[in-house]
């Protein structure tokens, strides 16, 4: 990739990325049943780990791939549709496994126009090759009819969605049961809790409450992810049984004991880099925002509310800004000491919230990792195959005979640089295209 491609945010570290709703992207209609369609001619990274496959074809049958490998040998159906893609690369559809959905849907909202919210922001997602998206906190509701409606679609074109529910804050054993109790109701994936002093402004969840999460979590047959900052806390919430770390450890680096916890317990461990990141790049105007790769879904408004001068100067004065920015520093050491130490990194960002950009940051994330020194197989193993064992997925995440045709077409090669997943031609969830 050129150089003129690359987005350098702050001290020469890599970055992308911005949001927007993609209203006019409606559901695409049914498929007709044993809907058969045929790609040809790609170079397939199919994401189980061995070399690309060049020349390759996949056949695809009500959604599901029927089919997929080198295109010699490979029968094609009579009568499938035939999609030539010559000359491009194809990987599976990326996964996003910290990520939050539902902000707009709410408050405010009459159900119809919550539920199109919800769905507008996996379309999002969905534009930018991120086709399955793990919601750690918000939505409630309006995500669970979002993600029920899924099961089972061979129609669906946007980006399918796991969630949590609301995040389990509560200081006692008792008000933690009467959180789990309100968010059971949802039918959760995941519970999340979150342990955390924000840089000692606050009072942490005392660990007699998140151990008490952790076990009716389980009792519950449901996994427990943790947000966490310090390392000594992601210790204890490892010994605890806390099924998944949804951020870096930020104060120090990581040690051969965590390491030891981490490979004994066979826990993911989740960056989200560019949560720092978007702490304190509003400090001035980011580089990515003349990004074409952003603007082209970037929410007018969001931009220029960041833009605010006000908003920007309490920025450059915030103690927490800076005191994070040095936490990224910190952060980008530990991912590239886990993944030396054989620890499995699951990508997730931590998009959703004001400021932090759903399907642009995934992109920055990624970039991030490389400039931490992750290579690109590694980066997209993680983003891939390695976050949907993570996540305990099994029909998503490679591309293989049985799952679902979740994947994106790109113009250039991922493996010698992931800056070119950007270079990004179509998406398809299920075998549908999504609209861009």
């Amino acid at each position: 990739m050129s150089d003129s491609r690359r987005h350098g945010f702050i001290h020469g570290i890599a970055a992308p990325l911005l949001v927007l709703t993609l209203a006019g992207c409606a559901p695409a209609d049914a498929p007709s049943p044993d809907r058969v369609v045929a790609f040809t001619g790609m170079r397939l990274i199919d994401g189980l780990g061995g070399a690309p496959v060049d020349d390759a074809a996949m056949v695809v049958r009500d959604g599901r791939i029927e089919a997929v490998g080198p295109a010699a040998g490979m029968e094609i159906p009579e009568g499938a549709e035939q999609i030539d893609l010559s000359g491009r690369h194809v990987v599976p559809g990326l996964i996003n496994t910290h990520g939050h959905v539902g902000r707009s849907a709410v408050v405010g909202l009459e159900r119809e126009a919550a539920d199109e919210a919800v769905r507008d922001e996996l379309r999002l997602y969905a534009a930018y090759g991120v086709t399955t998206v793990n919601s750690l906190g918000g939505g409630v509701e309006p995500s669970m009819r979002v993600r029920d409606a899924q099961r089972d679609n061979p129609g669906l074109n946007y980006a399918r969605l796991l969630m949590s529910g609301p995040v389990l804050t509560g200081s006692t054993p008792d008000e933690v049961r009467a959180q789990i109790e309100e968010n059971s109701r949802l039918i959760p994936d995941w519970l999340k809790l979150r342990v955390d002093d924000n840089l000692g402004s606050s009072t942490k969840m005392p660990p007699e409450a998140y151990r008490t999460a952790i076990d009716e979590a389980h009792a519950m047959g449901l996994r427990l992810a943790s947000h966490m900052f310090y390392l000594e806390d992601a210790k204890n919430l490892l010994r605890s049984g806390s099924d998944f770390l949804a951020h870096s450890v930020r104060d120090t680096n990581i040690d051969q004991e965590f390491v030891d916890l981490v490979m004994e317990t066979g826990v993911c461990y989740c960056p989200t880099l560019t949560r720092e990141v978007s702490t304190f790049v509003y400090r001035e105007r980011p580089v990515f925002f003349d990004d074409p790769f952003f603007t082209r879904y970037a929410n007018a408004e969001e931009v220029a509310t960041l833009l605010d001068e006000e908003r920007m100067n309490s920025v450059r004065e915030s103690r927490s800004a800076a005191l994070y920015e040095e936490a990224l520093a910190v952060a980008l050491g530990n991912v590239k000491a886990a993944v030396d130490a054989g620890i499995i990194v699951a990508m997730g960002t931590d998009t959703g919230p004001f400021g932090r950009f759903q399907g642009y940051f995934e992109h920055m994330e990624m970039e991030l990792m490389a400039a931490a020194g992750l290579s690109p197989s590694q980066i997209l193993a993680s983003a891939t195959g390695d976050a949907a064992a993570c996540l305990e997925l099994d029909d998503v995440g490679t591309l293989e005979a049985g799952k679902w045709a979740d994947f994106v077409v790109v113009s250039d090669d991922p493996l010698a640089d992931i800056m070119n997943l950007r270079s990004i031609e179509s998406v398809w969830i299920a075998g549908n295209q999504v609209e861009r």
